[in-house]
């Protein structure tokens, strides 16, 4: 990343007596919030499409799920308007609940609807009061669920730049936040392609496609290949062998009965970890006894709802000793089959979809003799081996690199708040 460009300052500052404010250029007025908007009472315009708010934009809803007298009863937000989500603010402290509407919709009478009473840059205050509502609209509220209306945030003190002023901060925001967001973008298609990248070695490795050579010392394409007799496998390599799941899986039940192991474990994104004890609230059962034992090398398998789901990891080699909802299928592995190896052709299935093909009934289930059916392929302990020391290394290389762009992207978001925030309150001039 780039040295942060330094940034001139006003020559005279006065305290804003508002502590998100902070001191603010002198010549800047302070006005409260109802003299800069009014509440727009609910107009109704049954014609338009459904909107509401999400991270700070207005948007299109789904009509078709919104009954017809629902929608009726909605309120008017045009293009143009401020639209506020005053509801549970204590259970969102992070997205964003004021957009500029930049579309003409009905919303929710639950929403604040807010139209200006002065000449003012739009742009601009929207980056204002999303300042405003992350630095203190959420610290207001009343009731168990923290919601507001318009009283409560009438009388909020904002900074009311000259409207020439406005307009420049409002471009100069627009210009450098596109840039961030473009640069925010191209890290996370950069992540994407790394994973996706981790996904083709690993399906390469585990079905053939990529064999290791001696003589060379690396994985080139098998010279000799014939074909699987499986449609989503294609060819492998000639001494390769199908065989069923059930030549290599066998059903672990090993109950927790009298309370034998207490560490509870939990399938999350691929990985079998320990769940933090402030987590064993809530839905748990009221006797771990009912959950299984879990050993290391057992490959725990999430079964359920495979039509509702179709982007989480279903499956995870346990490192760790302990115990885990019943409702999970727990694979053991038979004779001399390396579990990593196992596991990482068990992944191929699932993040390629291929597991799918499997489950069975309303709500698409996998059970174990749906794995004793599934094709595997026999190879040799020392392919295992090297096959898996490969996606070893190779998720190391790629997680590493995902890192890296990962903090990059939370700096480009704080430097992006810090920017929007410094240049709405005017920290730093820009015109």
């Amino acid at each position: 990343m780039q040295d942060k460009p330094k940034y001139n300052k006003y020559s005279e500052y006065k305290d804003s007596g508002v502590d998100w404010l902070g001191k603010v250029p002198m010549k800047w007025d302070l006005v409260k919030l109802k003299y800069v908007f009014y509440e727009k009472k609910h107009t109704h315009n049954p014609n338009l499409s459904s909107g509401s708010i999400s991270f700070g934009e207005v948007v299109f809803k789904d009509d078709e799920k919104i009954p017809e007298r629902t929608k009726q009863s909605y309120q008017e937000v045009l293009k143009g308007e401020f639209l506020i989500n005053p509801l549970n603010l204590n259970y969102d402290l992070i997205s964003l609940r004021i957009g500029l509407s930049n579309i003409d919709v009905v919303v929710s009478t639950g929403y604040i609807v807010l139209k200006n009473n002065l000449k003012i840059c739009k742009k601009y205050y929207k980056y204002l009061l999303h300042r405003y509502d992350v630095a203190y609209m959420k610290l207001l509220g009343s009731g168990v669920r923290q919601t507001i209306n318009f009283n409560h945030i009438s009388n909020s003190l904002l900074v009311f730049p000259p409207l020439s002023e406005q307009t420049a901060i409002a471009l100069f925001l627009d210009d450098k936040t596109t840039k961030i967001d473009k640069a925010i973008s191209n890290k996370q298609k950069l992540i994407k392609l790394l994973k996706e990248r981790k996904q083709i070695i690993i399906q390469d490795l585990v079905t053939g496609k990529k064999v290791w050579d001696e003589q060379s010392q690396s994985w080139i394409k098998p010279t000799k290949t014939k074909n699987s007799g499986v449609e989503w496998i294609g060819e492998i390599p000639e001494e390769w062998e199908v065989k069923p799941g059930m030549s290599y899986l066998k059903e672990n039940k090993r109950n927790n009965k009298g309370m034998k192991e207490n560490v509870v474990l939990s399938l999350s994104y691929g990985n079998i970890i320990i769940k933090p004890k402030e987590k064993l609230v809530g839905l748990v059962p009221e006797s771990f006894e009912t959950y299984q034992i879990v050993y290391p090398n057992d490959i725990i398998v999430r079964c359920t709802d495979l039509q509702n789901d179709q982007t989480s990891l279903r499956t995870g080699l346990s490192k760790e000793k302990g115990i885990i909802t019943s409702a999970y299928l727990n694979l053991g592995i038979k004779d001399n089959h390396l579990p990593e190896y196992i596991h990482a052709y068990l992944h191929f299935i699932d993040t390629t979809k291929v597991i799918y093909k499997y489950g069975s009934g309303l709500r698409q289930n996998l059970n174990f003799p749906d794995f004793k059916r599934m094709p595997f392929l026999d190879l040799t302990s020392n392919e295992q081996f090297k096959i898996v020391d490969y996606i070893n290394l190779i998720s190391k290389r790629i997680i590493d690199s995902i890192s890296i762009q990962e903090r990059q992207i939370e700096k480009l978001k704080e430097y992006k708040s810090v920017l929007i925030d410094s240049a709405v309150t005017g920290k730093i001039r820009v015109c």
